[in-house]
This record gives C-alpha cells, sequence and structure tokens, in this order.
C-alpha cells in the first residue's frame, strides 16, 4: 500500500457504490464523456453541474480514478479522501435537486495543502513531526469551502513546514513536476500546484509566505494567487510566518481563480490579521475592459538575470498588453525590491523559530535536515532586528501604494529560470539552498509588499517547460489583476495546454 491514504481495494469499492446511487435521474446522464470530465474548466463543470447535465458524484469519481492513476508517479497527495469526497458529493446531488444551490462551487472537487487543518482528517505539513496530527476543527478557509458545498479530494504534498521551494524536501517523498517527471514543481505548495495541472481536482489551495502559490503554479503552467494580506483568513492554518504568510487558490484558468477567492475571502473576526475589505464580484470584473489600464514594468531587479527564453516570452507578453491596455511604460518601484528580501528574512526566520522552538529542542530528528537548518537560523534574530523588520514591512507596504498613483498593474517574471532537475537540487542542503533561491526572487517582494499578485502561463521553453508571469495590483485590487490576467489569458494560446502522463502500471 502505498504512503497516501487509498487502497485499491477500498477505492474500487466506494466507487461502485457511489456510481450505483444517482439521486437525480437528469445527473446521472453526462452530456459529457466521462473520460473527458477531468478536462473541464472548474467553471465549465460547475456550469454543467448546475444544469443537472454532470453529477457531482460523477466528477469526483473521475477525479478520484485520476488520482488512482496518476497518484504514484506525480506524489502530489498524502491523504486522499474518497469516502468523504463521495458523501460530500451525494450531499451535493442532493441539495440541487431539492433547489438549494449554494453557489459555483457545489459539488467541485478540489483538494488542500496538507496545513490547511482539516476536522477529522489528519493534517502534517509535510512532516514526520505532525504525521498523526488530526485536527479537531477546520481552518476557516476549509469552513467556508464546505458551507459553499465543494468535494474534498483529499490533502497535498508540500515542502515541510511550507519553508523552502525544494519538493523533495517532504517527510512524504518528492513531488514530481507533470509537465517532466525529474524536474522540481518549486514549492512548497508543490503538491496543490501538480494536482491542479495533472487534472486531478479542480482547483487546490496553497499558502505564499515567499511565493509558494506563484512560483509552483509557473513552474507548473497554472494560475495561481497571493491575495492582498489579510484579505483570507489564515486561522487554522500551520504557520510559517504570520507577517507574511498568504492563503491563495491554485486553478486552471483566472475565472476558476476568481471564482475560489470569492468563497475564501473575507473578514474573519477571529483572525487578529484578517482585515475588513469589500469583496467586488470577481467573476463579473473579468469581462470588463482592459483598454483604459496602465501597466508598469519595473525593470531594475525582476528582468536582471532572466534565462533568454524566459526573456523572450516576457518580450511577446509585454506586446500583448500593449495591444489590449492603454499603455505599458516603465517604472522604478518607491519601495525598491531588492532591499525587501532582507526585510522578509529576519521576520519570517524569528517568527518560525518562535513557533517551532519547542520542537526544534525536544524533536529535531523528526525534522527534514533543510527544514531544521533553516528554522534554527532563526535563533540567532536578535529582538532590535525583529523589531526593525517589522517597521521595515510596514513601512514597505505603505510605500508601494505610491506606485499606483501612476500606473493600474506592475507585470514581472514569475520565475526568471526554468526548474531545475530533482536529483540536481537535492544534492545536498547546501546545494538545495543555492540552486532554490532565484525562484523566489521576483515572488517574495510581493509577499513584503502584501499586495495581490497573480501567476499565469506566458508560454513554454523549447524543451516543453512552462513559464509565468506575475500581474500586481494595489491593496484590495484582486478585481483589476483578475481583469487584466483573463484578458491576456483570452489573446493568448496558452489556455489549455495539459502535460501528457504515464499512468502507474496498473
Amino acid at each position: 500500500m502505498s504512503r497516501y491514504d487509498l487502497s485499491r481495494r477500498a477505492f474500487i469499492q466506494t466507487t461502485a457504490v457511489s456510481v450505483a446511487v444517482s439521486l437525480i435521474p437528469e445527473l446521472a446522464q453526462s452530456e459529457t464523456n466521462p473520460d473527458d470530465l477531468t478536462r473541464l474548466s472548474l467553471a465549465e463543470a460547475s456550469a454543467l453541474v448546475r444544469r443537472r447535465r454532470v453529477s457531482p458524484v460523477a466528477l469526483t469519481q473521475a477525479c478520484l480514478t485520476r488520482i488512482e492513476q496518476l497518484n504514484p508517479v506525480l506524489n502530489a497527495f498524502i491523504t486522499v479522501t474518497p469516502d468523504v469526497a463521495f458523501a460530500q458529493a451525494r450531499e451535493a446531488e442532493t441539495d440541487i435537486q431539492r433547489g438549494k444551490w449554494r453557489g459555483p462551487l457545489h459539488g467541485i472537487p478540489i483538494a488542500l495543502k496538507d496545513l490547511f487543518d482539516t476536522a477529522g482528517i489528519r493534517t502534517t505539513a509535510g512532516s514526520a513531526l505532525f504525521k498523526d496530527r488530526i485536527p479537531a476543527e477546520d481552518a476557516e478557509v476549509v469552513r467556508r469551502l464546505k458551507a459553499a458545498g465543494a468535494v474534498l479530494l483529499g490533502k497535498t504534498n508540500m515542502v515541510e513546514f511550507a519553508y523552502g521551494g525544494n519538493a523533495a524536501v517532504s517527510y512524504f517523498g518528492a513531488v514530481h513536476n507533470p509537465w517532466s517527471l525529474d524536474r522540481n514543481p518549486g514549492g512548497s505548495s508543490s503538491g496543490s500546484a501538480a494536482a491542479v495541472a495533472a487534472r486531478l481536482c479542480y482547483g487546490a489551495l496553497g499558502s505564499d509566505t515567499a511565493g509558494s502559490v506563484r512560483q509552483p503554479a509557473a513552474l507548473c503552467g497554472v494560475v495561481g494567487l497571493k491575495p492582498t494580506y489579510g484579505l483570507v483568513s489564515t486561522r487554522g492554518v500551520i504557520p510559517l510566518s504570520w507577517s507574511c504568510d498568504h492563503v491563495g487558490p491554485i486553478t486552471r484558468t483566472v475565472e476558476d481563480n476568481a471564482l475560489m477567492l470569492q468563497v475564501i475571502g473575507g473578514y474573519d473576526p477571529a483572525d487578529t490579521g484578517s482585515l475588513r475589505m469589500t469583496l467586488p464580484d470577481y467573476r463579473s470584473a473579468l469581462r470588463q475592459a482592459t483598454s483604459a489600464l496602465r501597466v508598469g514594468v519595473p525593470r531594475d531587479f525582476f528582468f536582471d538575470d532572466l534565462d533568454p527564453e524566459f526573456a523572450a516570452a516576457m518580450k511577446s507578453a509585454l506586446a500583448v498588453f500593449e495591444k489590449i491596455t492603454a499603455r505599458v511604460t516603465d517604472v522604478a518601484l518607491p519601495a525598491p525590491a531588492d532591499k525587501q528580501e532582507s526585510i522578509r528574512s529576519a521576520v519570517r526566520a524569528a517568527e518560525a523559530y518562535a513557533y517551532h522552538s519547542e520542537w526544534v529542542t525536544k524533536s529535531p530528528e523528526l525534522y527534514q535536515p533543510e527544514t531544521l537548518l533553516r528554522v534554527r537560523s532563526g535563533a540567532d534574530v536578535t529582538a532590535g532586528a525583529y523589531i526593525q523588520g517589522r517597521r521595515d514591512l510596514a513601512g514597505a507596504r505603505r510605500t508601494i501604494e505610491k506606485i499606483f498613483d501612476t500606473i493600474d498593474v506592475l507585470v514581472t517574471p514569475t520565475t526568471p529560470i526554468p526548474p531545475p532537475t530533482l536529483a540536481e537540487i537535492t544534492t545536498d542542503v547546501s546545494t538545495s539552498l543555492r540552486l532554490g533561491a532565484p525562484y523566489i526572487r521576483n515572488t517574495s517582494p510581493f509577499d513584503v509588499y502584501g499586495i495581490p499578485t497573480i501567476s499565469v502561463p506566458c508560454g513554454f521553453t523549447t524543451s516543453g517547460l512552462p513559464i509565468g508571469l506575475q500581474i500586481s495590483g494595489p491593496n484590495g485590487g484582486e478585481a483589476v489583476v483578475f481583469r487584466l490576467a483573463a484578458a491576456y489569458e483570452r489573446a493568448t494560446e496558452w489556455p489549455g495546454r495539459t502535460p501528457g502522463l504515464p499512468r502507474a502500471a496498473q
């Protein structure tokens, strides 16, 4: 039996029972071939479910079948929950039959990075330390997803305690990139990005402290959003750095991303980091015109040392933006990006150590070597350095807003170079740290700034590896970010591409 909680026999038995139960006659007769169900976007699947043309049970069966086939080669899931998923899917059918439509996520199978607490389902953070940890309560975002009628397929693999971008740094083994199985898919939301790219689910949640949603989204050829700091509750999410942690969705399209954010966003009075912000109708923003938008391109720092193919992809993307917006101009950031890493490093290291200090003292052997090294570094951060880091963080978040007096959005590359192979990046800890550093260079400043930033596909290398770009907006500006991202998506050929993957031996 493999390391994720899904035995083949239990899966087949559960599937047989679930398929035999059809609560809605209309839903039993899908107008879409079951083999093609996982090719639907979240929005497409939702529309069919609402029209009673596709059953939530059929969607769930299709995803779980694909998980059974592909997870042995991808290792994207730590825990798969077929019993929970089918129960929720059948409940969704009953709700729909009774006219109780809960919204676009109703009956849609999704996955959660394994640091979101799930009542009665283990939440490991990819670590031996928490391998048997079973929370008593759901994280706030999980509660909101359940209230919206989403179907939970399981918990995705991740870099241990979300501390790094090497997908092999997990107690449960390396996640493999669906576009090239020998390549690093990024991190720390490795499994969520790989699962979405490989069509194991229609969307997934990740967390982003230095780029852990956007970086793997870019390397796996999908869409990943880091919302405005405080827009999405982090209560019930195992922390890395309270001051920089963000929760965001990973999906195959911009519209799907907007639909997920609509559900998980909003004020949480029990979360001290949550902010009161009005959530607009993100879906309606997707079709609004972009012809008046002003695009700023901060070339200094973000465009340094780009791989030639990445530079060519960005040049082509900026040419598209010139056609669909009012103007594209070079800008200089009022809070320079190259100054933000030292701020984030001090704050993150100190806060991570504060959370882990007792465990790293009592049970250091339960940590992966790289994680242990990272966590212990926080012990050296002085109180004065932490306080200054927090002041600088607040200053950067205030100052960055000035750029949006003259532009509406920023556009930058997500990562500067293609991912290394897993073999290369796991040679030793020092090599992992050295090879991993470039992949958060362009993402981590936006965790310091706290502004909304989305990564969308913008091309492929000649060897078939995805390339991503970032679109960032002002605080609370997710609608304008989605608007431009959706317009770019419509103007290009990248949406809809999916990796070809070998199925595991049956």
